[in-house]
C-alpha cells in the first residue's frame, strides 16, 4: 500500500509545475533530461489540451491516457504526443521504484487522479468504458 500511495503522489505531482512543488515525501528516484522533457512538453501542450477538453474532443480514458473523440488529424498529433509522454513517465516511475509489473496499477490510479481533475463538461471514460460528460 505504502508503494501505491508513493505512486499517487508522484504521479499527481507530474501534474504539478516543478516551481509549485513542496518537498514531497515520494518522488521519482532521479529527474533525468528525459523524464524533465517529458515533462516540460507535457506542460507546453496543456493549454491545447485543456481547450480540447472543454469542447468535447478529447476525453480521459480509463487507463490513464488520453483519447481522441474526433477524427481530426491534428487532434490526434495531440493526443499521440501526450500519451508517448504519460507512458514514458508511468514507465520510469515503474522502473525507477521496482514496480516494473505494476504498470495497470499505475495507469489507474493516474486515470483516477486525471478523472478528479476534469472539469464540468469535459469527457471521461467510465468504468464500463463508456464516454461520459462530468
Amino acid at each position: 500500500m505504502r508503494n501505491l500511495m508513493g505512486v499517487l503522489i508522484i504521479l499527481a505531482a507530474t501534474l504539478t509545475p516543478l516551481s509549485a512543488r513542496g518537498e514531497e515525501k515520494y518522488s521519482l528516484k532521479e529527474m533525468t533530461p528525459e523524464v524533465s522533457v517529458a515533462l516540460e512538453a507535457r506542460r507546453a501542450r496543456f493549454d491545447n489540451l485543456a481547450d480540447l477538453k472543454s469542447k468535447g474532443m478529447v476525453g480521459e480514458d480509463i487507463r490513464g491516457y488520453l483519447k481522441a473523440l474526433v477524427s481530426a488529424p491534428e487532434v490526434e498529433a495531440v493526443v499521440d504526443a501526450e500519451n508517448k509522454d504519460r507512458k514514458f513517465v508511468y514507465t520510469t516511475i515503474a522502473e525507477q521504484n521496482n514496480l516494473a509489473g505494476e504498470m495497470a496499477t499505475i495507469e489507474k490510479v493516474f486515470a483516477e487522479v486525471q478523472h478528479d481533475k476534469a472539469k464540468p463538461g469535459e469527457k471521461v471514460q467510465d468504468a464500463n468504458g463508456q464516454w461520459v460528460t462530468k
